[in-house]
């Protein structure tokens, strides 16, 4: 009775008025005010009142008896009535929204930017952004973190969407343009950077960056231009990479990897002040 008198209150009635249209669906049978101030609770100086806005509201009928005072009942619209009506009017509001909400907006003049921690609480943000993307997606993602969210990759796939991938380790499929980070290898990739980050950027309108280790998760979105492109990029740079080493053979990438003094000074620095991070070996560096 409690729920439903709550349920009808957020619906749009007052909360005399729900209980008076609740007791009418109780009775089952047209009944006078004093009748339903009884069953529901509602005062009776207040009862006559509460029945006229129900039979406005178009919820309760008023019913004439044949008795020689007159008297007048009420009856109950039928619930499934009741519940067409509210869902008509629910989507008639909402059409006129549509119209006339985007007419008051004003251009928005700032990026945001919030920070989303805990393992569950990014992978429901990251699916649902890779489920609002329609143009393209760009990934960057380790299996570990994969879970979950691979089936909504292949779904954007399937509706058109372009998906570009980097997957550093096999993912077991193939969603879109997948790409398995090769050179460097993943522990070295890791040790480099401390953490498994991931990227997930729909539409290059918005982006998830993130990391993960040791079974915590920690993420910022931001919908920044600036930000976003340089995610973009970051992953369609590791892409265009990896096809290069495809190209040219890992046995030569890694001969000039170890030589060019460029690309020796790139190898320097691990992960970001700040970050948890994994701890470096004494390893070299791939």
């Amino acid at each position: 009775m409690e729920d439903v008198v709550s349920q009808l209150k957020d619906a749009g009635m007052s909360g005399y008025e729900a209980k008076a249209y609740v007791a009418l669906l109780q009775a089952g049978h047209p009944v006078n005010g004093y009748e339903v101030a009884k069953r529901s609770g509602v005062p009776r100086s207040t009862v006559y009142e509460t029945l006229s806005k129900l039979v406005v509201r178009g919820a309760a009928f008023e019913v004439r008896d044949g008795s020689s005072n007159g008297g007048t009942a009420y009856l109950a619209l039928p619930a499934e009535s009741l519940l067409k009506r509210l869902r008509s009017e629910f989507e008639a509001r909402i059409s006129a929204l549509t119209v006339s909400l985007p007419e008051v907006v004003a251009p928005v003049d700032a990026s945001l930017v919030y920070n989303i921690r805990g393992r569950a609480n990014v992978l429901e943000r990251a699916q649902g952004l890779i489920d609002a993307a329609t143009e393209d997606l760009f990934v960057s993602i380790w299996p570990e973190d994969a879970e979950g969210l691979l089936d909504g990759m292949e779904r954007a796939a399937q509706r058109g969407v372009e998906v570009f991938v980097m997957a550093f380790g096999s993912l077991g499929r193939s969603i879109g343009y997948t790409y398995e980070h090769q050179f460097s290898a993943k522990d070295v990739v890791l040790e480099r950077t401390g953490v498994r980050l991931f990227v997930i950027c729909p539409d290059r309108r918005n982006v998830l960056i993130g990391g993960s280790l040791d079974g915590d998760m920690w993420a910022m979105w931001s919908d920044d231009p600036a930000v976003v492109l340089v995610a973009a990029e970051y992953v369609r740079h590791d892409i265009a990479m990896q096809v290069l080493v495809e190209r040219i053979g890992s046995e030569a990438t890694d001969e000039f990897w170890h030589v060019d003094q460029a690309l020796v000074r790139l190898q320097h620095g691990r992960g970001a002040p700040g970050l948890p991070a994994k701890p470096p070996s004494r390893r070299r560096p791939g």
